[in-house]
């Protein structure tokens, strides 16, 4: 019985595997999602300058092997870690968005920034949000927040998660242009 169920839930996954393979070529007929078109899907037309950064950096991530597009494999992955990922992969994907320079640590600059995107009401100014992360993550006071820090933090604290963790449908994309004529 066991094995029947397990089997059952795999066809349902090849069959929307199948789906979205179908749906993406329609979409991307190169095989290949540029940061443009990725853009257009997620509705940013005139982003400011922070906005289109961080769309960019959401791009890169998705980008596993740096081409600059994504492909099929790619948004796959995207989608898995995005929808049914663990959730300390997910944080450290979320970490990895949120590190704009890439030096493996959170600064002050990056977490604001982070704030301002997510633009969400916590009734206090980013720099208090902020000053809140850093007083519950920063454990060794050094003005950075490592992945440990992160990973730990947002794990321990409903509120620290709320505010730090990253969710973004990429899926719904497929589902709003599915019946869109080229």
């Amino acid at each position: 019985m066991g094995q029947e169920e397990s089997a059952a839930h795999k066809e349902v996954d090849l069959a929307q595997i199948q789906e979205l393979c179908t749906t993406f070529m329609k979409e991307c007929p190169s095989g290949a999602l540029h940061l443009h078109e990725f853009k257009r899907i997620f509705g940013i037309q005139r982003e400011s300058e922070e906005e289109s950064a961080y769309i960019e950096t959401i791009f890169r991530s998705f980008d596993a092997n740096q081409d600059n597009t994504i492909d099929f494999m790619e948004y796959v992955a995207a989608l898995h870690l995005v929808l049914r990922g663990k959730l300390e992969d997910r944080l450290k994907w979320s970490f990895k968005v949120y590190d704009t320079d890439g030096n493996g640590r959170l600064d002050r600059r990056e977490i604001i920034y982070k704030i301002k995107m997510r633009n969400t009401d916590y009734n206090m100014t980013p720099s208090e949000v902020c000053d809140r992360i850093f007083e519950l993550l920063d454990q060794d006071k050094d003005g950075q927040i490592s992945l440990t820090e992160f990973l730990e933090g947002a794990q321990q604290d409903e509120w620290v998660m709320d505010v730090l963790k990253l969710d973004v449908n990429v899926s719904g994309w497929f589902i709003h242009n599915r019946n869109k004529d080229p």
